[in-house]
């Protein structure tokens, strides 16, 4: 049992960091009016915050020493009003930058689950359901932190600094000149820290998705964990986990705290020094008691957006660490943007053929050798063969879930791969053998298929997949919830339900992938007239161990090691006596187990089902 890490990250984090901000920016572009209103707010109340610390030196140098009483109670007017506008323009700046921040998320969320769903299946297959949602989720969360709170209070701290660095120049420049110093040692510092925990931030998100990714799995799969006595490796397993992100976090507060502890030293050694030259200048008079207080509280103005900063430096890193990891995830190619898939496909017939077709998950590894055949409008096509043959591959191309490496796949004479998604899957019906329900009612997951259909067309679809010989028994009948996944629903109801759902789909071609593996004999009787109902004038394409589906079809396929060994019908293919016969005949004497996850009610009338784990066997016997 592997446990997920993070990747050593060695892609130029600095580079990557540079790249995210133009990303940032264009992400901020359709909330350009709502974020220069608002940065006017902003600098509006910082000129406002700044009259608190210049009353000092209007009070202390014109009102008490020079006896200018009627400038107090103006000053104290200005105080008030300047104080009042903050805290309105506060609230108006809060609600501002809360409509752009969290109309961003939605934005952003939307954006990335849509690209994620249209990704190729192969994208899929390498990437946990867990890790994905939390790139959805939680990365976008950073960055809307760091694009709303973060921007808001970067931005206003460097307009304060800016303002009461100028105005700290004008009164006293001995004093400021050294402050400048102490604030380019602090950035010196700050800027090392910060280029040291974007690496960080990176690699805490990358290993909580992975972490999150497991967990996902575990809590998914909680009967083969219990089934098999995994909760303490799976414990274990979480622990490491969990424990490396505290490691990364811990290193992540260190450095944090060096910008702290940094931040302290400087400030606390500036205003040692400035003690020292503004008691050097008030005793030789070039500087008054007043503007040495209001100096002094600029100062304090001053070291509170070098604190903010403290904090921004650790936000930073993680909002831009979150733009790069979306952006990584974006610049995956989405199945349906295929420059090479341009024409829509118009209504078909349904004729399906594959030419010398050749197919790879990985380079120099191929699980399909040359497949060539044709199926008829409205025929039916059986793949049988031994597991890991490749079957399920070739049901993959049909359904255009993949792209051949070589060879074509053509519907009506058209090249598969330059045909739009859309148009083509508009006119497709699958059954997997692992059915997946949604967590609604009976009839949301029927509709799925078709969402613009009648209740009407529904519940007659329902019918003839019988699956109203259990939904109207239910308390709440058709909107019943089935749980996630079905899991409030058995096996046989599960599939009857998808069953249903693509006879409401009313597909020209039509996909049986172990269509009634998980129903018992009689489940089977029950929906067999609606599968043929459904397969009458389709182009079907079954894998099944049901004989009562395999007998009908119009030819049957043998393939072994990706290659077709034999073609023919049931018939034919018995009394040539080779591969299908071999596998026929050993189960029809009822000599194997059956395969993992199959019922022992595999056999019917006309004998058992066709095993695709018994020629392995038969070889040997």
């Amino acid at each position: 049992m592997r446990l997920p890490h993070p990747v050593d990250d060695n892609k130029k984090p600095i580079e990557r960091a540079k790249a995210a901000w133009p990303e940032a920016r264009r992400l901020l572009r359709p909330y350009r009016g709502l974020l220069v209103g608002g940065l006017a707010l902003v600098l509006i109340t910082r000129l406002c915050s700044l009259v608190l610390p210049l009353a000092p030196q209007v009070l202390i140098d014109s009102v008490i020493q020079k006896g200018k009483t009627g400038l107090l109670l103006p000053l104290i007017g200005a105080v008030v009003v300047t104080s009042v506008v903050q805290a309105l323009l506060s609230i108006t700046l809060a609600r501002v930058f809360a409509r752009a921040a969290q109309g961003l998320t939605v934005e952003l969320r939307c954006r990335v689950q849509k690209h994620v769903l249209h990704l190729p299946l192969a994208y899929h297959d390498q990437h946990r359901v867990g890790t994905l949602v939390q790139r959805t989720m939680s990365d976008v969360q950073g960055i809307q932190n760091f694009l709303g709170q973060t921007f808001l209070g970067f931005f206003g701290a460097v307009l304060t600094a800016v303002i009461a660095y100028g105005i700290m120049l004008y009164m006293n420049l001995r004093m400021t000149l050294v402050a400048t110093v102490m604030i380019i040692v602090f950035s010196f510092v700050v800027s090392n820290v910060s280029r040291r925990l974007r690496p960080i931030a990176r690699r805490r998100a990358m290993l909580f998705a992975e972490i999150s990714g497991r967990l996902t799995e575990a809590y998914g799969g909680v009967r083969v964990v219990k089934g098999y006595r995994g909760e303490e490796r799976e414990q274990v397993v979480y622990r490491k986990g969990v424990e490396q992100i505290k490691g990364l976090a811990v290193r992540s507060v260190m450095l944090s705290n060096l910008m702290g502890v940094a931040a302290i030293l400087t400030l606390g050694i500036a205003g040692a020094t400035l003690i020292y030259i503004g008691a050097q200048d008030m005793m030789a008079h070039t500087m008054t008691i007043g503007q040495f207080v209001s100096y002094s509280s600029l100062m304090g103005f001053l070291a509170q957006p070098v604190q903010q900063m403290v904090t921004l430096g650790q936000q930073i890193p993680e909002g831009l660490a979150g733009i790069d990891r979306m952006q990584e995830l974006l610049a995956n190619p989405r199945e349906d943007l295929d420059t090479g898939r341009k024409e829509p496909i118009g209504p078909i017939e349904g004729r399906v053929a594959f030419e010398d077709l050749r197919f790879a998950y990985e380079a120099g590894e191929p699980v399909l050798k040359g497949l060539t055949f044709e199926a008829a409008p409205g025929t039916v096509t059986a793949f049988v063969g031994p597991s890991g043959s490749g079957k399920s591959t070739a049901i993959n191309l049909i359904a255009a879930f993949y792209k051949a490496t070589g060879g074509k796949v053509l519907v009506d004479g058209v090249d598969l791969s330059t045909v739009t998604l859309d148009s083509y899957r508009a006119q497709l019906g699958l059954v997997l053998q692992e059915t997946f329900l949604f967590d609604g009612t009976i009839l949301e997951n029927v509709a799925f298929s078709r969402p613009e259909a009648t209740r009407e067309e529904i519940l007659e679809a329902c019918k003839r997949a019988r699956v109203d010989e259990f939904a109207t028994r239910l308390e709440k009948g058709w909107e019943t919830r089935v749980g996630e996944r079905g899991v409030k629903l058995s096996g046989g109801q599960r599939q009857r339900i998808s069953i249903a759902r693509a006879l409401l789909a009313n597909p020209r071609i039509l996909i049986l992938d172990e269509a009634t593996s998980a129903l018992d004999t009689q489940s089977e009787q029950l929906i067999q007239e609606a599968l043929e109902d459904l397969m009458r004038g389709r182009t079907t394409f079954v894998i099944a161990h049901r004989l009562s589906t395999i007998r009908k079809a119009d030819q049957i396929l043998v393939v072994e090691r990706g290659e077709i060994t034999e073609r023919g019908k049931h018939d034919e293919l018995l009394a040539a006596e080779g591969r299908y016969w071999q596998m026929y005949t050993q189960q029809h004497a009822g000599g194997l187990l059956l395969g993992a996850g199959e019922s022992a009610s595999r056999e019917d009338d006309g004998g058992a089902a066709l095993e695709e784990r018994a020629p392995v066997a038969a070889e040997n016997g």
